[in-house]
């Protein structure tokens, strides 16, 4: 890479390629750069507050369960507040989903705007007193139903009906992963000198030869079906082993898998009937990305059929589905064991 055109070069400050101005770029939609500053504000609000968790007294429980019953951190309520507040006050959304709230958000008239966004504030906050790699994950429909508010079918749709996706990551730096309206994926580090988050990564797709990691809790052998077993055992033991990382933090695990190739599953079970992760708010906006860094996203043995994740339709909010997602090479070993 040229000097000139390194992310850190002072040069860049002459013409900074920011998240705000790429948008602007690609969309020229006012309304939709303004919901993008609410969700990049809330971000870098929650980057923040993860780097000063310890001091500010913000490790530990809650006390309280989110809507799927998991114990809330102390950190789970505050971000959730802070995307929740940034999000229904900027005058560009009607229908807000969280993973911490039981109910839809729906935005009062004198505040409504176009978009509906689903959410998971901060992913994987159950290792957060450990100081592991955290994140936010979103997806963004347009409003559909007549009127100014918003319904609740505006949420409940197709993944494939999303015009925007991402996820923010917070580990040693904080990162944006993006796509919106077919653009492809984008890729942006928060520059903290200037509190922009700066373009790193115009076109960002899956290597041309993805390594060969497998992530999954392998803790749950015994619970998945046999051909989720025997697949399992093939990245293990059929030829030259796959390597196996799992950290437990989904944003974590699909940064990874998006940066390096490979594959992430986590699967039906005994124990969880559908799996683990929400279809609104972690598993389609990961498939989306997936699919438009040249990667694929499926559900696989669920409700008796093999299904592209993003073709699901939920009859929920918090809805649970199975994910199989990576490389098309690991992904599709995978499906031909069913």
């Amino acid at each position: 890479m040229n000097d000139n055109h390194h992310p850190d070069s002072i040069r860049n400050d002459t013409n900074s390629m920011t998240l705000g101005r790429q948008v602007m770029l690609h969309t020229r939609d006012s309304d939709f750069v303004v919901m993008l500053n609410a969700l990049q504000t809330a971000c870098k609000l929650i980057s923040r507050s993860v780097r000063k968790a310890g001091i500010a007294g913000l490790y530990g429980a809650a006390g309280t369960a989110n809507s799927t019953g998991d114990d809330q951190k102390k950190i789970d309520v505050l971000s959730n507040e802070m995307m929740v507040n940034a999000l229904k006050y900027s005058h560009s959304c009607c229908v807000l989903v969280s993973e911490e709230d039981d109910e839809p958000i729906f935005v009062p008239e004198e505040y409504c705007g176009k978009f509906c966004c689903a959410f998971d504030p901060l992913d994987g906050s159950s290792n957060i007193d450990c100081n592991v790699s955290t994140g936010t994950i979103f997806s963004v429909w347009e409003k559909k139903s007549p009127g100014i508010k918003g319904e609740i079918s505006d949420i409940l749709r197709a993944g494939s009906e999303i015009v925007c996706a991402g996820y923010c990551a917070y580990g040693s730096a904080t990162e944006l992963v993006i796509t919106f309206y077919g653009n492809g994926v984008q890729r942006y580090t928060l520059d903290p000198s200037i509190g922009e988050f700066i373009l790193t990564g115009a076109d960002l797709k899956l290597p041309e030869v993805c390594k060969t990691i497998y992530s999954i809790n392998d803790g749950n052998y015994t619970t998945w079906d046999e051909n989720m077993q025997r697949a399992i055992d093939n990245f293990k033991l059929n030829g030259k082993p796959y390597t196996s990382r799992y950290v437990g933090s989904m944003v974590a695990d699909i940064h990874r898998t998006l940066l390096y190739g490979g594959i992430y599953l986590y699967p039906a079970d005994k124990k969880k009937g559908n799996g683990k992760l929400r279809v609104l708010y972690e598993c389609f906006p990961m498939a989306i990305i997936m699919e438009q860094a040249g990667g694929a996203a499926s559900t696989g043995l669920f409700r008796g059929n093999i299904t592209r994740l993003l073709d699901l339709v939920p009859s929920n909010i918090h809805e649970k589905c199975p994910i199989i997602i990576g490389c098309k090479r690991d992904v599709n070993m995978v499906l031909n064991y069913y």
